[in-house]
């Protein structure tokens, strides 16, 4: 993860406008490992990235998707479920290690969509991470 942050961090991408999602909230509490960055990007600094770094549009289990790869990053202005909430997704981010990543509550209502095998298993370390009592 924490190369992925360095890489961020050459980004210069503005706080407020952007929060790190996918399996990254997990992965900065050590719940798993990220083989790379997700960011959800509010829709200007995605007009503005786009002008700068190609797009590149997929075929996703759920839908067509695009986004912006950008070295172990890929920068997306919309994500399956939740595309409607990208907005507030950002500006309810928590701040850790000075990078804004969307909250477990949002990783969770995606992976509960989602139904794979994989988010199943996240599902379960977000509920234990969750329930864990504090010190």
């Amino acid at each position: 993860m924490l190369q992925f942050l360095d890489e961020l961090k050459n980004l210069n991408l503005p706080i407020g406008q952007y929060a790190i999602f996918g399996s990254g909230p997990l992965s900065i509490r050590n719940l798993r490992e990220s083989d790379d960055l997700d960011i959800i990007v509010k829709p200007e600094l995605w007009d503005n990235l786009t002008k700068k770094y190609p797009p590149v549009t997929k075929q996703g289990i759920k839908e067509q998707y695009t986004f912006i790869p950008i070295g172990n990053i890929e920068i997306f202005n919309s994500w399956v479920n939740l595309s409607g909430k990208i907005n507030e997704m950002i500006d309810t981010a928590e701040i850790i290690e000075g990078f804004p990543f969307v909250k477990l509550g949002y990783v969770k209502e995606w992976k509960t969509f989602m139904g794979r095998d994989k988010d199943n298993i996240d599902l379960k370390l977000i509920e234990e991470y969750l329930n864990k009592p504090t010190k």
